[in-house]
């Protein structure tokens, strides 16, 4: 046999071992996630309910819904273990004790410079055309050539034939 016609086969042979090896580590590290629950941590189950953990079995788990609320899964149905205190900011709400990054309000962005800064004036608005004259009005001439210009490319019409 031509070593051309056994590549293809080499190449799927390679394939499937990567991806087998892949799915190999994935279950590895579950298993390795599925053994750091403990009586009293939160986790999340792969249907996306949290809960806190009560009793760890062989293969299942009694998992604390809601107060009161107790229910049986299957350690496979945990799709992660959750730190105390991301836990308690899904399901509690609370947030860690943490300045925010952002201020409420802007003064405290402020704090410091000098009052000169703070009078300076800047202009957002358009800059009027230097063709204006004293009472206000515009001249009309530029602008009414420009809306037409673009009228007619918003109509289709185009010098194009």
């Amino acid at each position: 046999m031509n070593i051309v016609t056994l590549l293809p086969f080499i190449v799927l042979i390679g394939a499937m071992f990567l991806m087998t090896r892949s799915a190999k580590n994935k279950q590895r590290q579950a298993a390795q996630m599925r053994d750091q629950m403990a009586p009293g941590t939160g986790v999340r189950t792969i249907g996306g309910m949290y809960a806190t953990v009560k009793e760890i079995n062989d293969d299942t788990v009694l998992l604390e819904v809601a107060p009161g609320v107790h229910a049986i899964y299957a350690k496979n149905a945990i799709g992660a273990v959750l730190e105390d205190a991301e836990y308690n900011r899904i399901v509690h709400g609370v947030e860690a004790d943490e300045t925010p990054a952002v201020p409420d309000d802007a003064s405290s962005l402020t704090e410091g410079e000098p009052e000169a800064a703070a009078e300076t004036k800047i202009d957002l608005g358009k800059e009027a055309p230097a063709a204006a004259d004293e009472s206000g009005k515009q001249d009309e001439k530029p602008e009414a050539e420009g809306t037409e210009a673009k009228d007619a490319k918003r109509d289709g019409n185009t010098d194009a034939k």
